[in-house]
Formats: structure tokens, C-alpha cells, sequence
């Protein structure tokens, strides 16, 4: 049962008990005789008045309405539920007095969140799901949705590339669905609630696969299954990235429970929807919005950081926007004649320049065949076609050799995450496949995208199977 759950059940229990005690009360007084004999119509007439007093309402009966928290950090400590049966743990104590000591960190990451926290928490609520969840985003980025990591993971909730795919966060040269506030908020939580499922209900579980990956945590729970070990989290030999991972969430946790305890201030978020929805039927320039509406042109991109180059293209048709604008620019669009309409619209040239830079065409290159190499892994790659590439090298059938050199043209050049040769600063390792592994799982393990290790490893075919060497290309 959950904590809002047992505080329900208690304030009912106390409602039924105060019921229990006034009905008693009434039947005294109904049961009390006068000595004094009375006549028939003194009875009638008493029988009469206490009738009116039986039915009416007894201040015992009234249930004072509960009053909803008028701040968002209340709210959230109200469905706190990962705390129970946490005893003094050494590994959250550590994390804790870190926190202690950077308040800070806190003060800051709670700042930039303040826009964010009422949506992630109503989610959550709407999920039942804990909300020291709400809390995730301040140990992936510190809500910074414009964070990138060196594992090429972006946005608040920071999904690798792939991951972000598997769960319909679109990724392009415009609009990248992981810096998206309301789309990766609900993909972070569909992932969770996977996960949670995945491990039977084991929050602590769930959560260190989200940091360190599904196969990884069930690689360790079946080995210390085998040892005859506890398999709760506590007990697991997990990455020591992982090992923090969860201590640290509960730290925070515990923190933002009683903030005045560690010297921290966090400033009220008011309990109320911070930004609104605002429906777009047209390609606009988030700066020249911003002047329109009269938002802060800082704040509308801080809620809206998926546009990467500032036009609304690619994304979904809608802007997030400041509640207590919201409606007057959906007012304002609406009534838009189409020659104003293209005041808001980008700069034609600069659109164009945004278009090139994405679709920019390569010139004519070269391209070393590697070992393993074959015609559709290089095409592939180079986003050209195998019969293009026949025809410029002037090949009559399918065979390629290691080291021969083809001519390509058109298409591009693989990116330089995809590019991950040791002459380019990378090292190759090997990973032997286990049971239960798969490319997705591998590829997270090792924070590359899927695409890269299929082609690294053109040969592997998507059923891996155990015992299976791979390779992977990793920074320095």
C-alpha cells in the first residue's frame, strides 16, 4: 500500500470513529429519563425535539476537506514510497553527506526544474508511480535538457540514441525527441515502468537498469542466484556507476524530505501547470514568437529545447509555452492573416542554409574495404546504393576484398560517432556474447548506438548467439 494510500485509509478510520462516537452520544441522551412524570403531549413534544436534535448534523460528522499542497516539493514528498524498509544504509549515507555538503547543487538543479516539475510529478501521479521519480532528472542532467553527455546521451532523462529510437523519440537534423520536455518525460516513464515490471516490482531494480542496462543487472541476479546469494539490489556486483546510482536518488530523496535539516533552501514551485500546449499549423521561428507573445525568448526555448535550430520543423505541431500566455498566442495564431503569418516564420535563406548543412552532399571520395566489409554493409553506411556503387567502380558482380579502394559519390560520409577507427582516436575491444544478450543490449552496455555495431559487425545477423565474439570501437 502506498504511503498516500495508508494516510487515506488512517484519515477514514478516524472519520468512522468520531461517526461511531456521536451516535453513541445521541442514544445517551435518547435513553435519559426525568423523574418527574409527563403528560402525553409533554412526551410528544419531547419526543418531538429530541428527533430534531438526532437529525441534526453533529460538528463530529463534518470532515474538514483536505487542502492540496500549494507546493510542488510538498506534493511530491506527500507520495515519497521508496523509503520504507531503508535502514541506515552506509552507501546512501555517503551520497547524502555529499549533498549536505554541495547545497548548492540542489538550490541550482531545483531553479532550472522549476519548470518542469509540476508535468514530471501529475505524470507520475497519473502512473501511481513514486514520486521520488521525479527526482531522476536531477542526477541524469540536473534538468538541463540541452545536456549531452560523452555517451552521446541527451536531454533531461538522457537516452542514448538508440534508446531513444526503441521508445519513438524522433532524431533529427531539426528536432531531436530527447531534449523534447513532455515526450522523453513520457518515454523515461514508459521505460521505467518496463523495467519495473521486467524485475517484479523492484523499484531499486528497475532503477539500476535504467542506468546500467537490463541485461546487465539480470546477468548479475542469476549469478548470485547460482552462489546462492541475495538478489536484492544491495547484494548485486554491479558496475560502481550503478552501485551509486540508486543510493544517490534516495539521498536526494531524503534531502528534499526535510531541506532545512542539510542546509538547503528550496525555493516554493508553485502546485499548478507551469506551461501549456499551444497548437502550430506552420513552420515558425521560435525567436520571432518569442517577440510577438511577449515571452522571454530564453524561457520559450528552455521549453521547447528539441527544435535544435529554432524552427518548429519536424517536431510535433505544438510550442510549449507559459501558462499565462498560452492562450492569447493560440488566440493570436488563430486569427492570423496569412501575410502576418510570415513575420513569424524563419528567414527563407536561413532555412535554406539549415536544410544544406543537414543534406550537404559529399564529394567524390575514397573508401578502403575492411575486413568483413561487403557492398550492402558500405552502402549502407555511405546512405548510397549498392548499384550505384557498382556502376562508379565499374564492378560486374558482388565480391569485395579487404583493402581494395572504392570510389563512392553523393550520399555522406559516415558521422564521426559512427566513424570509430583507432587512427581516430578509438580502440577496439572485444566482447564475447552471453546468454541473453542481444544488439540492443550490447550496444547500451557499451553507450554506442546499434546502427554502429551492426555495421562493425556486418556478419553477426541480429540473432547473437552465445559465445559469439563482437567488435566495439571505444574512446580513448
Amino acid at each position: 500500500m502506498s504511503s498516500r494510500s495508508r494516510r487515506t485509509s488512517h484519515s477514514v478510520a478516524l472519520t468512522r470513529l468520531a461517526q461511531i462516537s456521536a451516535l453513541a452520544l445521541a442514544a445517551t441522551l435518547v435513553g435519559c429519563q426525568s423523574t418527574r412524570q409527563l403528560d402525553e403531549s409533554d412526551s410528544v413534544r419531547a419526543h418531538n425535539y429530541q428527533a430534531r436534535i438526532k437529525h441534526k448534523p453533529s460538528p463530529l460528522l463534518v470532515k474538514p476537506a483536505e487542502q492540496a499542497p500549494q507546493d510542488v516539493w510538498e506534493r511530491m514528498r506527500q507520495g515519497f514510497a521508496l523509503q520504507d524498509n531503508i535502514d541506515v544504509n552506509p552507501r546512501i549515507e555517503q551520497q547524502r553527506l555529499w549533498f549536505a555538503s554541495n547545497p548548492s547543487f540542489i538550490e541550482s538543479a531545483g531553479e532550472r526544474g522549476s519548470l518542469y516539475l509540476h508535468y514530471i510529478v501529475e505524470r507520475l501521479e497519473e502512473r501511481d508511480m513514486p514520486l521520488e521519480l521525479a527526482l531522476l532528472p536531477a542526477i541524469e542532467s540536473a534538468y538541463n535538457p540541452m545536456a549531452y553527455s560523452r555517451a552521446h546521451a541527451a536531454g533531461m532523462w538522457q537516452f542514448i540514441p538508440s534508446t531513444g529510437r526503441h521508445f519513438n523519440l524522433r532524431q533529427t537534423n531539426f528536432y531531436d525527441g530527447r531534449r523534447d520536455v513532455t515526450a522523453s518525460t513520457n518515454a523515461a516513464l514508459d521505460y521505467l515502468s518496463r523495467l519495473h515490471d521486467m524485475f517484479n516490482g523492484d523499484w531499486l531494480l528497475a532503477l539500476a537498469a535504467y542506468n546500467a542496462g537490463e541485461g546487465t543487472v539480470s546477468r548479475a541476479i542469476e549469478r548470485n542466484e547460482r552462489l546462492g546469494l541475495p538478489t536484492d539490489y544491495w547484494n548485486l556486483p554491479l558496475p560502481q556507476e550503478t552501485r551509486d546510482y540508486v543510493p544517490k536518488l534516495l539521498a536526494l530523496s531524503q534531502v528534499v524530505l526535510t531541506p532545512e535539516a542539510y542546509g538547503v533552501n528550496l525555493n516554493p514551485i508553485a502546485n499548478e501547470p507551469y506551461f501549456e500546449a499551444v497548437a502550430i499549423n506552420d513552420r515558425l521561428d521560435l525567436s520571432r514568437v518569442a517577440a510577438f507573445a511577449n515571452i522571454d525568448e530564453d524561457e520559450l526555448i528552455q521549453l521547447n529545447p528539441a527544435f535544435k535550430k529554432r524552427m518548429t520543423v519536424d517536431g510535433p505541431q505544438q510550442l510549449l509555452v507559459p501558462t499565462a500566455k498560452a492562450q492569447l498566442l493560440s488566440d493570436s495564431l488563430s486569427n492570423l492573416k496569412p501575410e502576418q503569418l510570415v513575420s513569424l516564420q524563419p528567414n527563407k535563406a536561413v532555412f535554406a542554409r539549415a536544410v544544406a548543412e543537414g543534406k550537404a552532399p559529399v564529394a567524390a571520395r575514397s573508401y578502403r574495404v575492411k575486413r568483413g566489409d561487403n557492398l550492402g554493409s558500405i552502402a549502407k553506411a555511405n546512405r548510397v546504393s549498392v548499384k550505384d556503387i557498382k556502376r562508379w567502380n565499374r564492378l560486374s558482380g558482388n565480391s569485395v576484398r579487404a583493402g581494395q579502394v572504392l570510389a563512392l559519390r553523393g550520399g555522406s560520409a559516415p558521422s564521426a560517432a559512427g566513424n570509430r577507427v583507432a587512427a581516430s582516436g578509438q580502440r577496439s575491444t572485444q566482447y564475447k556474447v552471453r546468454k541473453g544478450d542481444s544488439l540492443y543490449l550490447v550496444a547500451k552496455r557499451f553507450n554506442v548506438e546499434m546502427k554502429h555495431l551492426k555495421r562493425w559487425n556486418p556478419r553477426s545477423g541480429h540473432a547473437l548467439k552465445p559465445g559469439q565474439t563482437l567488435t566495439v570501437y571505444l574512446s580513448h
